[in-house]
């Protein structure tokens, strides 16, 4: 029987990799093609009247062959998902997300559903959307982690431009000055910034997109202060010098913010753990009293309650003790 279950997961296993195989080839062999029409000048151009495709090098509205964009455009969740990948830094397509998320729902019912006995596998429906959700929490986690950086470097930026500035550079210089002097992730944001507006993007629409990479309320104050500066006139870099002041004393107040409800959040965090050591204290001691909850209909909808009110009480207290600043 053992032998079974796992020729079945195998072959189960194998046929979601061709699957995922199949869609990535899908996508990269369009992806491809499209790239070679662009080298060999194939792109429809505008017509005389407006109507007609753009050119390739300004827009591109060609429609992908992957089952998972076209899924995420139905959703309307591709714009999203490819924000969260900017925020992350990564390379990736909103397709290969949606494809590494299918797969991980695939493996993670299968995994529980053929590898653990019968009266426990029935956790194959929580781990199959926990397996999709993963990749999706591992691109918050890398974004946050990736912003939290961003930062901690951007006081010191915004003063590298203003001792730049007085030192008789044009602002955009400074901004291009940032890549040599400073490391990832700020200086490859300053640099795509400087790179849209060499390129011939105004200077207004560069700084409007940094705002949207990075979804800090630092680089909003940034964005604002240099863009009323450009319409109104002033000293930009004292204006700058006095931001960067602003963004510290901000990090002084979270700092403090977070020493003070340190207390509530290890409260929260050891209410929620308590139901989960009772019940394998309970399982080792008295597994009769504990399986009525796995082997018994009356005891999973019992036990299915109890967590998503545990999950509930737990979010509550989260929200009680988390401060925006």
């Amino acid at each position: 029987m053992i032998i079974f279950a796992f020729l079945v997961f195998l072959f189960v296993m194998l046929g979601t990799i061709f699957i995922f195989m199949a869609f990535g080839k899908n996508a990269g062999a369009s992806e491809v093609q499209r790239i070679k029409d662009r080298l060999l000048g194939k792109t429809k151009q505008l017509k005389a009247d407006g109507s007609g495709e753009a050119p390739a090098l300004i827009k591109s509205d060609e429609p992908t062959q992957s089952v998972a964009q076209r899924l995420l455009d139905n959703l309307k969740l591709a714009d999203r998902v490819e924000a969260l990948i900017e925020q992350a830094g990564l390379r990736w397509t909103p397709a290969k997300l949606m494809q590494l998320a299918l797969f991980g729902a695939f493996t993670g019912f299968l995994v529980a559903w053929y590898m653990l006995p019968p009266p426990f596998n029935k956790v194959a429906w929580l781990t199959g959307p926990l397996g999709f959700c993963s990749p999706l929490i591992y691109i918050r986690s890398k974004g946050k982690s990736r912003m939290k950086k961003f930062e901690e470097q951007f006081p010191d930026s915004l003063e590298f431009v203003a001792r730049a500035m007085r030192a008789g550079h044009a602002f955009s210089v400074s901004l291009e000055m940032i890549h040599r002097e400073f490391s990832e992730p700020l200086a490859g944001e300053f640099r795509r910034t400087f790179d849209e507006q060499n390129l011939g993007l105004p200077l207004e629409m560069a700084l409007t997109n940094l705002a949207k990479r990075v979804p800090l309320l630092e680089v909003h104050f940034f964005v604002s202060a240099v863009l009323l500066q450009k319409r109104t006139g002033g000293n930009l870099s004292e204006l700058l010098d006095k931001l960067a002041t602003l963004i510290r004393e901000r990090f002084k107040l979270r700092g403090r913010i977070k020493a003070i409800s340190a207390h509530g959040k290890i409260t929260a965090t050891t209410l929620s753990l308590i139901p989960v050591a009772v019940a394998f204290l309970m399982f080792y001691s008295n597994r009769d009293y504990v399986e009525f909850f796995v082997k018994d209909p009356v005891g999973n909808e019992m036990a299915g309650a109890a967590i998503g009110l545990q999950l509930v009480g737990y979010i509550v207290m989260k929200k009680i003790v988390s401060i925006e600043i």
